[in-house]
């Protein structure tokens, strides 16, 4: 660039929205984990219950289609700051909350397997995030 300086390639267009493959890969990804948790809601409602989510006939819906829509917000960037925000703010709430594998008894290979995959969701969502902003 002639400054001297060092530039990563964001993958971004001169319009400035992110383009490529990941993007629309992470953001698919999220809206099809979501729909899942609405095919089986019966059971989703439960596991918030179990978790000691208050309300959770109303909130595992609601936080379900905040990552339904965030993603799909993030795939097809559109209102790319308020589908990362979104997205963000389910993992940072759900991921502490619903996968705490540290209160487990016994083994808890799966919430720990779950805590660690959401907490690279919420990485990658931080990133999007920051260049929803840009």
């Amino acid at each position: 660039m002639g400054d001297g300086v060092d530039r990563i390639d964001t993958g971004s267009d001169d319009a400035g929205a992110p383009g490529g493959l990941g993007r629309l890969l992470f953001g698919l990804g999220l809206a099809l984990q979501a729909s899942e948790d609405f095919r089986n809601m019966e059971d989703t409602i439960e596991y918030a219950e179990s978790a000691g989510v208050p309300a959770p006939d109303l909130l595992a819906p609601l936080a379900s289609g905040m990552m339904f829509a965030g993603g799909l917000g993030i795939a097809l960037w559109r209102l790319p700051r308020v589908a990362t925000g979104a997205v963000v703010a389910f993992l940072a709430v759900v991921t502490p909350t619903m996968h705490d594998f540290w209160n487990e008894e016994g083994d808890a290979s799966g919430e720990r397997l779950a805590f660690f995959g959401n907490l690279a969701m919420l990485g990658a969502a931080l990133a999007f995030l920051r260049e929803a902003y840009r």
